[in-house]
């Protein structure tokens, strides 16, 4: 069940998001009761943002005449929602309202036309708490760095077998034969597309285009069971993984375009983690980690719940009570435990919802699936990884460079050890970023629920960064 407003997951997964809500205003009046609604000549594209404090949701609507009444549906960027069926559709005069069905809480809107009929002030409701939301003619606003056609580099969908999958991209190209120096894009964890797309954000996209334009050929793929590739991420452990990495670059080397020597990898966060994984079995060019740990996971993921739960004002002995859960849990997964690992994170999920009033208590099958999405072998992978051997053994020019704002790969924990432990490598490049959060944002505090409000994807200070390194180690 998709929801506007999200909890805290029990256990923060890097590239996993979360709202929080403060003490709304009243709620406005109910829907007017059924009628013959009446059709109405602004009926097209609107948008508008759910004033939600501190992580204020960008949408779009679309509402269309249909039997004498209106059908509607709504986009939510920023939650990778598209095209979703809205319900009662109503229009009395200019009293405006709709019911979002697939989203729990009772979630609607009831709003009034201005006389000029060029905005709908009004409210969002749910789970018993509204905020403002003005709907305004036009569709939802884009984020300004999203590459829009036309491209000056060619572009094509690909496919190749990846490690007992397969796995489906995109490849751009500079114009010309070539051959040209290739980058292979890793995602971050979770199930992500080619796009890397999260928080009405396309981080892939964007970098891309702008390698592209640089002059570098870019492969950028779906995870397993995304899109166009197959398997399931979630059974799937490193092994695997890197081995799909690696038919990427395989693929790559086949190709008479692509300058078989200079094929090298970027990973954004858990992507990190594989591109030295990848090393130690292909050989790659150069290596570039953007907000990729250089601790364990078990660290990683101790200290991002202590910083991300004290940002949000959560009290010392909730922060406590969080880490012991989350060493617990790490270590009934290490030892593959699952029966024992699921168990606790169903007693956690049950606890922390203790005190919430009816209407905001998980449903079984959200504790399920957020149950789930933590007890596999993929997220087993990641919280018991230790990156420091592979690190090590990098002898490739390197660049790694964290947000100082990140509190998901927090650069006071991970930029003194990545030093030390590429300390080996002819060529290594370690920087932090000041005020720039996991996502290479500018933020404010860095929590989670600023990603989707901020409206820039890579702020330009990291773009450039990753550009003239390249170009100065591998020229076009």
């Amino acid at each position: 069940m998709r929801r506007l407003l999200a909890a805290l997951p029990v256990v923060v997964l890097l590239l996993a998001g979360c709202a929080s809500a403060q003490a709304p205003p009243p709620p406005p009046p109910p829907p007017p009761a059924p009628v013959t609604p009446t059709v109405v000549t602004t009926a097209g594209e609107w948008a508008g943002r759910i004033g939600i404090p501190g992580a204020a949701v960008e949408i779009g609507i679309r509402l269309t005449a249909e039997n004498g009444g209106l059908r509607g549906e709504i986009d939510i960027p920023a939650q990778a929602v598209k095209a979703m069926p809205l319900s009662d559709v109503l229009l009395e005069g200019r009293e405006l309202s709709f019911r979002l069905p697939e989203v729990g809480g009772d979630a609607w809107f009831h709003g009034t036309f201005e006389t000029d009929g060029k905005s709908v002030p009004g409210a969002f409701t749910q789970f018993g708490q509204s905020f403002p939301l003005v709907l305004r003619p036009g569709p939802v606003a884009g984020r300004p760095q999203e590459p829009k056609a036309p491209f000056p580099y060619r572009i094509e969908d690909v496919k190749y077998p990846g490690q007992g999958v397969d796995i489906a991209g995109t490849l751009t190209r500079p114009e010309g034969p070539g051959p040209f120096t290739a980058v292979v894009l890793l995602t971050g964890s979770g199930a992500q597309n080619r796009d890397e797309e999260l928080f009405g954000h396309k981080p892939f996209l964007l970098l891309a285009d702008v390698l592209t334009r640089a002059g570098y050929a870019v492969l950028r793929v779906d995870d397993r069971g995304v899109g166009g590739s197959t398997g399931s991420l979630y059974e799937s452990g490193y092994d695997q993984l890197a081995g799909d990495a690696v038919a990427g670059v395989e693929f790559l080397r086949g190709r008479p375009e692509i300058n078989r020597d200079k094929i090298g990898l970027l990973g954004h966060s858990e992507g990190g983690y594989l591109v030295p994984l990848v090393a130690q079995r292909t050989p790659v060019a150069f290596a570039i980690m953007m907000a990729g740990p250089a601790a364990s996971g078990e660290e990683v993921l101790a200290l991002q719940n202590q910083l991300l739960l004290e940002s949000a004002g959560a009290p010392p002995e909730v922060v406590s009570d969080q880490i012991a859960y989350v060493r617990t849990l790490v270590a009934l997964l290490r030892a593959e435990d699952y029966q024992r690992a699921r168990g606790l994170a169903v007693r956690q999920l049950v606890a922390q919802a203790t005190g919430l009033p009816p209407e905001q208590q998980p449903t079984p099958e959200q504790i399920e699936a957020q149950v789930a999405a933590t007890v596999n072998p993929y997220y087993r992978a990641w919280a018991v990884h230790d990156p420091a051997p592979a690190l090590q053994a990098l002898r490739v020019p390197v660049l790694a460079f964290f947000g100082g704002a990140d509190l998901q790969v927090p650069a006071g924990q991970n930029e003194p050890l990545m030093r030390s432990l590429l300390a080996g490598s002819p060529d290594a490049t370690v920087r932090t970023l000041p005020g720039l959060n996991h996502l290479m944002q500018p933020a404010t505090n860095g929590g989670l629920d600023e990603y989707a409000t901020i409206d820039t994807t890579i702020d330009p200070s990291a773009l450039e960064l990753v550009r003239s390194w390249l170009t100065q180690r591998f020229p076009r």
